[in-house]
C-alpha cells in the first residue's frame, strides 16, 4: 500500500507546522483528515486555524473535518474521536502531533508549565491512542504515529530542560508499550523524529527567526510520515524513525529540496542518538 486514498486520519494539534504538513501530504492522496486542535480563531502571533487547515486539505483533494479539541479534556478527546469515526465511517490512522514545549532548567519551570507539557505530550498521546483503539481494530491497515524521539536515555538530553524531555520521552514510552500491547491486533505503533530542526513556529518562538534559515522544511517529516502510514501495519511497528534515515532507506537520495536556505549549516535537533548517521551532510552547500 503506497496510497492513503479513502483512509481516515485523525491528527491532534494539526492546525500548523508538522501536523499541517502531514495533513496536506495525506490530502494529496485523497485521504479523509480530521484536524483536532484548539485554534479556531486567528492567533495574533501564530498562523493557522482548524478551518484554514481544513480548506488546505480540501483544496488538495482530500476531505476534512475540523474539530475544536483541548487534548487535556478527557470527555472532549473521546467525543472528537467518536465524531471523527462516525463522520468518516471509522479511523485508520492516529497521528499524535500535539505538543507543548518550554526549554528551561528545573528551577525556572513553574509547576503549571510542567503539568501542561505532561498533559499535552505524554498524557495526550496516551489518551488519544486509548480512545482510538476500538476503531483502529476494525481497520485493514491501522497505524498510530507519534512525533516523539528515540529512547536514547542520555543525561545530555535531560539536564538542560528536564521537564520538557520527560514529557517528550513520555510520548515515546507510549509508543514502546503500545507497540507490544497492540501487536496481536496488528496495529502498527511507531515514532518519527527529525534529524534537524524543522522550520516551525516553535523554532521561531524559542530560537528566533535567524534559526529558521538553518532548518529543514516540514515537508521532510510529511514525506517520512507518509512512508510509515502506507506501510503494512503488521510489519512496521515498534520503531523509532529518524526522518532522513527512513527516507534514504526508501530510495530518497537528494535532501537538498528540504533545506530552507542551502547556504546555511543545518542545526541538529535534540534527542538524535550519536550513533545515528545522517545519509547526507548537514553542512551548508557550496555555492
Amino acid at each position: 500500500m503506497k496510497n492513503l486514498n479513502g483512509k481516515s486520519i485523525f491528527i491532534s494539534g494539526g492546525s500548523r507546522g508538522i501536523g499541517l504538513a502531514i495533513a496536506k501530504r495525506a490530502a494529496k492522496d485523497g485521504a479523509n483528515v480530521t484536524i483536532a486542535a484548539k485554534t479556531v480563531d486567528p492567533h495574533p502571533k501564530l498562523e493557522g486555524t482548524i478551518h484554514t487547515t481544513a480548506k488546505a486539505i480540501e483544496d488538495l483533494g482530500g476531505k476534512a473535518l475540523p474539530l475544536q479539541m483541548d487534548i487535556r479534556d478527557e470527555e472532549g478527546v473521546k467525543a472528537a474521536i467518536d465524531k471523527a469515526a462516525d463522520h468518516f465511517g471509522g479511523i485508520d490512522i492516529i497521528v499524535n502531533n500535539a505538543s507543548a514545549i518550554f526549554l528551561q532548567p528545573t528551577t525556572a519551570v513553574e509547576m503549571k508549565r510542567f503539568d501542561l507539557m505532561h498533559q499535552v505530550n505524554s498524557r495526550g498521546t496516551f489518551m488519544v491512542s486509548k480512545f482510538a483503539i476500538p476503531y483502529l481494530e476494525k481497520s485493514e491497515n491501522p497505524h498510530i504515529l507519534s512525533l516523539s524521539p528515540p529512547l536514547d536515555m542520555k543525561t545530555k538530553w535531560f539536564a538542560p530542560h528536564l521537564a520538557y524531555s520527560m514529557a517528550k520521552f513520555g510520548m515515546s514510552l507510549v509508543v514502546l508499550g503500545l507497540a507490544g500491547e497492540l501487536a496481536p491486533q496488528k496495529i502498527g505503533v511507531n515514532a518519527l523524529w527529525p534529524r534537524t530542526t524543522i522550520a516551525t513556529a516553535a523554532i521561531a518562538n524559542n530560537f528566533g527567526q535567524m534559526a529558521m534559515a538553518k532548518c529543514r522544511t516540514d515537508e521532510i517529516m510529511a514525506d517520512a510520515a507518509h512512508i510509515i502510514m502506507t506501510s503494512p501495519s503488521s510489519e512496521m511497528t515498534g520503531q523509532f524513525h529518524i526522518d532522513d534515515t527512513l527516507l534514504a532507506q526508501n530510495g530518497v537520495t537528494n535532501f537538498d529540496k528540504y533545506r530552507v536556505d542551502p547556504t546555511q549549516d543545518l542545526i541538529p535537533d535534540f534527542f538524535v542518538p550519536e550513533d545515528s548517521e545522517a545519509p547526507e551532510s548537514l553542512a551548508a552547500l557550496k555555492t
